[in-house]
């Protein structure tokens, strides 16, 4: 857990320098990458690690109860800022739309989630550097148990808050004010009845707004651990759409994909297994004036290749690749070719963690592992 750095850094890079690449030199990721490690310097383990929008900061959060903040300068990150946030385990961090500011929000084992605002200082003294001081706006103390995790709704909904915590409790706050995030109010709350551990906003424009939330309680009575909730222009209120009654290990992270013209929704999944499904609207896009939203659910993909618990799922900006890591050591990115079947195309390993058999093949892929011209969209 203290390289979770070096492992979700390297999601990033290859997920930004995917955009750039063709889809013939993808099989080359194997030899193209160099994994960085960075001495966090958190005192317990780190739960957490979340880059801006331009994947030029990042934040890290752990159980030492600090978040750090890191820039990106000349190709080597440094850290810029280091605080202590809570009174207890942070287990979340997340970046707001850069179009509201430098702006964190964090939640933690003390029942709080907090939003964080960079104030920048003055350029210092002949060959200083400017000095960033984050100052808390806001803690929203509504939860009586631990907060789980914490997620900024997408930019055309405005500056949203959703939070979900153990006693499966649900709360989306708004600012009142984008020019003074000191003044937060909540908006809706609603009970998913069971522990939660995760949650994502689905980012489409076309859809009303849609939640996804996952629980890691470990009972396969409980039943479905992933549940989508839908709001509800008509009878302003959140409702629950769909049960994903397939997946019934802990869930660890969902996300959705960002939507690029699709017709349909992709959700990943992080549980024993890597779990990716596809959504697709019975109901015409656009309103569900007529009342929920109703979905065909198809699961396109199940894998285990992790051998070992999923954590994170991340996908890139354009919903095209997904990232997963695991108790594996091992960054995993994987596609889909034009029959919708997910393939993984590279992974992504520490040499801490590698084998010399893993080191022999991270450096030279066999060729069913490399991606044919035209065959991935």
């Amino acid at each position: 857990m203290y390289n979770s750095i070096t492992v979700l850094f390297r999601i990033l890079s290859c997920l930004k320098t995917s955009l750039f690449l063709q889809d013939k030199y993808w099989c080359h990721f194997y030899i193209m990458f160099v994994a960085k490690s960075i001495s966090s310097e958190h005192k317990d383990i780190i739960h957490d690690v979340s880059f801006d929008y331009h994947g030029t900061r990042m934040a890290t959060c752990s159980s030492d109860h600090t978040v750090k903040v890191w820039d990106l300068e000349k190709g080597e990150w440094h850290c810029t800022a280091s605080w202590k946030t809570h009174s207890g385990s942070v287990w979340r961090v997340t970046w707001a739309h850069p179009d509201f500011g430098q702006v964190l929000a964090t939640c933690s084992f003390d029942r709080t989630a907090a939003v964080w605002e960079e104030l920048s200082g003055d350029i210092g003294t002949k060959g200083g550097s400017s000095s960033n001081t984050w100052i808390k706006r806001t803690s929203l103390v509504d939860s009586r148990t631990s907060v789980t995790d914490v997620g900024f709704a997408p930019k055309h909904l405005g500056l949203q808050l959703a939070t979900c915590s153990e006693d499966g409790i649900v709360r989306i706050y708004e600012a009142v004010d984008v020019m003074n995030l000191s003044n937060w109010q909540l908006q809706y709350e609603f009970n998913c009845n069971f522990k939660l551990s995760c949650l994502s906003w689905n980012t489409s424009r076309m859809h009303p707004p849609m939640i996804a939330v996952g629980s890691d309680e470990p009972s396969p009575a409980a039943g479905g651990k992933v549940q989508i909730y839908e709001y509800s222009e008509t009878n302003r209120k959140w409702q629950k759409v769909e049960i994903i009654y397939t997946v019934t290990d802990p869930v660890h992270d969902v996300r959705f994909a960002p939507n690029m013209g699709r017709s349909y929704h992709l959700l990943a999944i992080a549980s024993n297994d890597l779990v990716i499904l596809t959504l697709k609207n019975l109901r015409k896009e656009g309103g569900n004036a007529g009342g929920p939203s109703r979905f065909e659910i198809r699961q396109t993909g199940s894998f285990d290749d992790h051998q070992s618990v999923v954590w994170r799922v991340s996908w890139n900006i354009t919903g095209t690749i997904l990232a997963s890591s695991g108790d594996d050591g091992a960054v995993r990115l994987w596609k889909a070719n034009y029959l919708d079947s997910w393939k993984c195309i590279a992974v992504l390993q520490s040499e801490t963690y590698a084998s010399d058999i893993e080191k022999t093949a991270f450096l030279a892929p066999s060729i069913a592992s490399t991606p044919t011209p035209g065959s991935y969209r």
